[in-house]
């Protein structure tokens, strides 16, 4: 019987052509690019699935929807996290959670200077004048001589503050102590607080990862010190500022503009959230890993964990 294989959430299209996806030539493999959100839906889509490829956390995996998935015995996950899937109802059914290698972290540093320059210079707005017959009507706002915060330096946290000190910025990191002290090994200064470091960055970039302990760690008081001209730039995970928090501020003018990759409810499907009908915010659709390189390596990853379970191989 045929090993049938069912990748979720593959918007690119970058399955297909994974360098190794000759290795599953024996499979049915079925590709499903568009978001499904409906439990129902996704469980009959899965039903006579015998592994399921997730894309990073696109979507989640609760227990409620693996009960419905009798057939299922491997969950390739691209990537090393896995708090999206229930791993105890996965353990109860004997399915196997196999995980790949993190994958490359500058594809995100890289689109958090695509937002930073392009929030700076007014790029959406201009493109969309040039477009209608409109000529130049903004001001850019230089980066060299400005200050950029660093909120957690780690590996994105490092490549974007070595790229701002390119640009001749000044950059000042804020974070636990292990990151703190990494960033002055580099040379990077360390903000004297958090009231500092929020109170002078001109842009600041956030690079926390999510968890209980960081869920909501920007706060309302943290947005109300910053600059009313500065940029506040979200390419690591939305909830680490609350949405309504957020929103208020930037209605209030401090932060005076965001620049955001991430979102509280992916994919965004309502044209009309206040975010995204903001003058003074720029939003893109979680690009920020997204790039053909980095996708292929983390479907390879999940294609070798599939081949090795279907040779027999131990997967982890």
């Amino acid at each position: 019987m045929t090993f049938r294989i069912v990748v979720l959430d593959d918007y690119s299209d970058m399955f297909r052509s994974a360098p190794r996806i000759g290795e599953l030539a024996d499979c049915g493999i079925t590709v499903c690019r568009e978001a499904i959100d409906d439990p129902l839906a996704r469980a009959g889509l899965l039903a006579n699935a015998d592994a399921v490829i997730l894309t990073q956390q696109r979507s989640a995996f609760p227990r409620a929807l693996i009960e419905r998935l009798p057939r299922l015995r491997l969950i390739g996950q691209t990537g090393s996290r896995t708090c999206h899937i229930d791993l105890g109802a996965c353990a109860e059914r004997g399915i196997v959670v196999a995980t790949g290698g993190p994958g490359i972290t500058y594809p995100t540093a890289e689109l958090t200077w695509a937002l930073i320059l392009a929030a700076q210079r007014h790029l959406p707005y201009e493109i969309r004048r040039l477009k209608q017959g409109q000529w130049l009507s903004t001001a850019g706002i230089s980066l060299r001589g400005a200050t950029l915060g660093i909120y957690a330096y780690g590996k994105v946290g490092r490549q974007v503050a070595e790229i701002g000190r390119a640009f001749g910025m000044r950059v000042v990191c804020w974070g636990r102590e292990t990151s703190t002290a990494r960033a002055r090994q580099d040379g990077f200064e360390v903000a004297a607080d958090r009231a500092t470091f929020f109170g002078q960055s001109d842009v600041l970039s956030l690079h926390l990862p999510l968890s209980e302990e960081t869920r909501g760690i920007v706060t309302a008081g943290d947005l109300a010190g910053m600059k009313p001209d500065a940029l506040l730039v979200n390419t690591s995970r939305a909830a680490l500022v609350d949405e309504y928090v957020l929103i208020d501020a930037l209605r209030r003018g401090r932060p005076g503009r965001a620049a955001i990759d991430v979102h509280y409810r992916e994919p965004v499907s309502d044209g009309g959230h206040p975010l995204l009908r903001m003058d003074n915010v720029l939003c893109t659709p979680h690009l920020g890993y997204a790039t053909t390189d980095n996708l292929h390596l983390l479907y390879d990853g999940a294609i070798g964990q599939v081949r090795a379970f279907l040779d027999g191989q131990r997967v982890s």
